[in-house]
């Protein structure tokens, strides 16, 4: 329980964070366009901090973590999270400073949506299999 908590309140601390650097690297730059920037803090906040806190209600609920699967949920989730957040970070940078953002860090995101994908596949697999023996007790 102690690794979705430290998870949340880490996400927490970057989404803070993110909203500072969007603030003042779009205020450096005197940038008032759209960038990825915009929607970083947001998304560290809700796919980080709110959905670790959901895990960790849940957790609570149907101990989650005495699945086998858990674990490569925990770790597939996280590299997907912050995979997608940091191509966010260097799109929404590359967009301010005024260079041009090619395809190929879309696609590296997309990798990112890939393994979040997977993640939740894995999650529901588990809140699955933890619902059906929490109803055999």
């Amino acid at each position: 329980m102690k690794k979705l908590y430290f998870a949340a309140l880490i996400y927490m601390i970057l989404g803070l964070l993110a909203g500072i650097f969007y603030r003042e690297i779009t205020k450096a730059y005197n940038f008032t366009g759209e960038s990825m920037l915009s929607v970083l803090h947001t998304h560290l906040l809700a796919l980080g901090m709110m959905m670790f806190l959901i895990f960790l209600v849940l957790e609570k609920l149907f101990t989650l973590s005495k699945s086998k699967l858990f674990l490569a949920f925990y770790w597939i989730y996280n590299i997907g999270l912050l995979w997608t957040i940091g191509f966010m970070v260097i799109h929404g940078t590359m967009s301010v400073l005024g260079k041009s953002v090619g395809p190929a860090i879309s696609g590296m995101a997309g990798l990112g949506h890939i393994l979040l994908t997977v993640a939740l596949v894995l999650f529901f697999i588990i809140l699955f299999e933890r619902l059906k023996a929490s109803e055999t007790r």
